[in-house]
C-alpha cells in the first residue's frame, strides 16, 4: 500500500456535489429569484457561500425534498 492510499474507506473524506442556483431552480421548477429568496430566508439546507456565489449541496437538498414529500393517497 502506498502512502496516499487510505487503510480503509472510513478515512476517505466525503466529496459533496454542489448545485448552482440555476440548477436548483430547474430542479424545483421555479425561478432563480425564488431560490435566492429561499436562501435569504434560510429555507433551503446545505447552503455554501463562496464570495458572492451560492452553492447548494445536492445530497442535503434531495434529503430535504424527501422529507417534504407526502405519501400518495391510496385509491
Amino acid at each position: 500500500m502506498n502512502r496516499h492510499t487510505p487503510a480503509n474507506n472510513a478515512e476517505t473524506p466525503r466529496i459533496h456535489t454542489f448545485l448552482t442556483v440555476s440548477e436548483v431552480a430547474a430542479l424545483l421548477r421555479t425561478t432563480k429569484a425564488a431560490v435566492y429568496a429561499m436562501v435569504e430566508r434560510h429555507q433551503l439546507p446545505g447552503i455554501t457561500r463562496i464570495r458572492r456565489r451560492v452553492l447548494i449541496r445536492e445530497d442535503a437538498l434531495l434529503d430535504w425534498l424527501g422529507q417534504k414529500s407526502t405519501p400518495s393517497p391510496e385509491g
